[in-house]
């Protein structure tokens, strides 16, 4: 392993130990994972579209004006439009805050004022958002795109026109179903380093970031076999000189993650 990536992985450990320490050990230990109950998405799926198209909408309009007065591509809305749905992305993380109430015989998708765990309620509307888009986002894009429409209109799209979502009514609920967890908010902190790590996804050396338990930590148990630190070395040693500027850049995108990583922490800290 170059020294570079040893150095981050240490500090996405350190990471690890200061959310650990925000949070109570049963939050840092492994939990279960919450699984969609999919005999529960015809009786949310219009909500879910509806919830999905209002999204959509604000936060292109957000990008938008994030990067005015440059224009926002149609590839950038296909990209917030692939992400909106997948829970691993900043662009779901809506769906965090969403409770399942059982109202009479229907269910009700009700708004929390912050995030929640993710239990089996959480990944149902994932799973009810996937199917409910499905391979539409690049029509989606192109619609918000070229037709800039009004929040209406684009509601009644994507729901009545494009995947029928909302065209007739959900069935009942069975009297027998068994009830939802229940909403469990997230604190600040740990919903804030959630968002820290989420952001950190993918990033060179990272050990697929996600949460992990003191004693994974401890042991630097990351599921995967660590490479041996000389081979990389002896490699770096062999490379031709006029490779020196493209590693040099690597190192500074390095310290620019490292910028990035302190300054979360330390903001995560402050709230």
């Amino acid at each position: 392993m170059a020294k570079s990536d040893q150095t981050l992985l240490l500090l996405v450990m350190c990471i690890g130990v200061i959310a650990c320490s925000w949070m109570p050990t049963s939050h840092c230990a492994k939990k279960p994972v919450g699984v969609a109950r999919k005999e529960d998405i015809p009786y949310i799926k219009c909500q879910v579209c509806e919830k999905l198209a209002s999204q959509l909408y604000h936060q292109v309009q957000a990008k938008q004006a994030e990067i005015s007065p440059k224009k926002i591509s149609e590839y950038q809305i296909i990209e917030i439009a692939e992400n909106v749905c997948n829970l691993k992305k900043k662009e779901a993380d809506w769906i965090l805050k969403i409770d399942i109430v059982e109202k009479g015989d229907r269910l009700e998708l009700v708004e929390q004022d912050s995030e929640g765990q993710c239990n089996s309620e959480c990944k149902t509307i994932e799973r009810a958002c996937q199917e409910v888009l499905g391979y539409a986002d690049t029509d989606v894009a192109e619609y918000l795109y070229k037709k800039k429409p009004q929040l209406d209109s684009f509601v009644n799209f994507i729901c009545k026109d494009l995947t029928e979502a909302c065209n007739s009514k959900p069935p009942p609920v069975p009297k027998d179903r068994t009830p939802g967890e229940p909403f469990v908010a997230k604190s600040e902190k740990e919903a804030e380093m959630e968002r820290l790590l989420k952001s950190m996804e993918g990033m060179p050396g990272a050990p697929g970031m996600k949460m992990y338990s003191r004693e994974d930590l401890m042991n630097q148990n990351f599921g995967g076999e660590v490479a041996d630190d000389d081979d990389d070395d002896d490699d770096e040693a062999d490379l031709p000189k006029n490779l020196g500027k493209v590693l040099r850049q690597k190192d500074a995108k390095m310290y620019d993650w490292k910028e990035r990583i302190v300054k979360g922490v330390q903001d995560a800290g402050r709230n």
